[in-house]
């Protein structure tokens, strides 16, 4: 049984520990993402685009499939005011469960048909049974990932998330290296899945049982469902989109395409994934208190765009020299125009996921499905019609209209919690612009090689400190102390 009290904690904890789960997930998150750049950084030089586009192909279709195993009852277990039971957990277990089995069921049964609808090799098969056992394996950690989440105790995430990024892309590499081609990721998803599973249960065990209370179910519907139909419009638009562009500018074109979609993210991962996945269970916490709510998403946006923004404008401008100083990176030069172009919709996202995290975690639930639905219309209209005229660019140019539209969010969590958006988001771009821009002249005046490479990268931090803090005053060096305590105190 699982003690009831052990995850329920006051407003008050929920503020520390969201400054401290921020904090922590963030020094994590340097570290996973060091060693996944890394990682990708050798991977792009020892595999083609074609394999990266195939292998891009397959996870989607994957995730596109495993929507249909998911009806948001995890996200309703962490939303949820009350203190969940027993029951709640196991009812979740085993409806998740039953799902997750009739997934992989029909995956494995309808496989010839995916084959051959995608044109996929034996290799690019044997990666979708292996992507397949990896998506069981990843739904037998969601109840002590919950139980986790609603304790806001995100330090505990570091052990499994640490194991399973080195595990998965030390065997990606090597495979890749020695000449596997696709066949290096089946080797790495499973691998990863295996190690995730036996982690996460060390760092919160969870003895898995089965119950079923229809009152338990219903009420975890009532949030559930919604928020599924959310998940489900961002997988059409997402996940279902990249196996449609798959078959315009086919797999060589969708590797160019998804190599300069996962360089605009590095920075979203980096930053934003931890502040959303704190932000949501600590939002939920403090919805009766606007005054507070108001004030946590000033500082959570201003944190992510703080970081997020820069990072973009810095991987446009020394996008170029990175090409010239490692010829073997050549072959990618044509994602350079890509990534500009999703640069953009990346600085928009950064800030529109932290404002449709806010409207979830309130319980506006219904407005944030209306965002889907129009993201989802204008991805298939703009998207496909774009690539099919002007290829991976074209595809690029769609996607930054569709979340120029994203202003509506804006003025909609405005309405509902009087956030500042010139302290949040203004400032940072400020920033982030003249210390581009002061780059972009540096390198011009200098050679291209290594030395001046890594020269522009500290000089454009430098200057951005300097240029940020200069706008924003002694409070950034405050909030900035603040972060460090609270890593020096988790890790003592």
């Amino acid at each position: 049984m699982i003690d009831e009290s052990d995850y329920e904690i006051s407003l008050e904890k929920v503020k520390k520990r969201a400054v401290s789960g921020v904090a922590i997930l963030t020094a994590r998150t340097f570290l996973l993402n060091a060693i996944s750049f890394l990682a990708q950084g050798l991977l792009w030089l020892f595999i083609e685009p074609s394999d990266f586009g195939v292998f891009i192909l397959v996870s989607a279709t994957i995730n596109f499939l495993s929507y249909f195993a998911d009806i948001g009852l995890g996200a309703a277990l962490i939303q949820k005011k009350e203190k969940p039971k027993d029951e709640d957990f196991k009812t979740v277990f085993l409806v998740q469960e039953f799902l997750v089995i009739l997934v992989c069921l029909a995956i494995l049964a309808f496989s010839p048909v995916i084959a051959k609808i995608n044109s996929l090799s034996s290799d690019a098969v044997m990666l979708l049974y292996a992507l397949t056992a990896a998506f069981f394996l990843a739904s037998l950690k969601n109840i002590p990932s919950i139980i986790l989440e609603r304790k806001l105790e995100f330090a505990k995430f570091v052990l499994p998330q640490v194991l399973e990024n080195v595990v998965y892309n030390i065997t990606l590499v090597y495979f890749a290296w020695r000449g596997y081609g696709i066949t290096s990721f089946t080797y790495a998803v499973l691998l990863r899945g295996v190690v995730g599973v036996v982690a996460i249960y060390a760092v919160q065990p969870w003895k898995p049982g089965l119950a079923f209370s229809k009152e338990s179910l219903r009420n975890l519907l009532r949030f559930g469902v919604p928020y599924q139909v959310n998940n489900l419009l961002a997988t059409v638009k997402d996940d279902a989109m990249t196996i449609v562009l798959g078959s315009i500018i086919g797999s060589f074109g969708l590797g160019i395409l998804g190599t300069a979609q996962k360089l605009v993210q590095y920075p979203l991962r980096f930053f934003m994934d931890n502040v959303t996945k704190v932000a949501f269970p600590a939002f939920s916490r403090m919805q009766d208190d606007k005054k507070t709510l108001a004030k946590s998403l000033t500082r959570s946006v201003f944190f992510v765009s703080s970081l997020v923004f820069p990072s973009l404008v810095g991987l446009v401008v020394v996008f170029p020299t990175i090409m010239e100083v490692i010829p073997k990176y050549k072959k990618w030069e044509l994602a350079y125009i890509p990534v500009i172009i999703l640069s953009v919709n990346a600085v928009i996202a950064s800030v529109t996921t932290q404002l449709t995290n806010l409207l979830n975690s309130i319980g506006d639930i219904k407005l944030t499905m209306k965002f889907m639905v129009m993201w989802t219309i204008l991805t298939w209209f703009l998207v496909p019609a774009a690539a099919y005229k002007w290829g991976v660019n074209g595809a690029s140019v769609g996607y930054m209209a569709v979340g120029a539209s994203s202003f509506l969010v804006f003025v909609a969590s405005k309405r509902r919690v009087d956030w500042s958006i010139y302290e949040s988001v203004v400032r940072p771009i400020i920033a982030s612009l003249i210390m581009g821009f002061l780059v972009f002249v540096f390198l011009r005046l200098i050679p291209q090689n290594l030395t001046s490479l890594v020269s522009a990268i500290a000089l454009g931090a430098v200057l951005y400190v300097t240029i940020l803090y200069l706008l924003v005053g002694k409070s950034l060096l405050l909030d900035v102390k603040k972060i460090v305590e609270s890593i020096l105190r988790k890790s003592l």
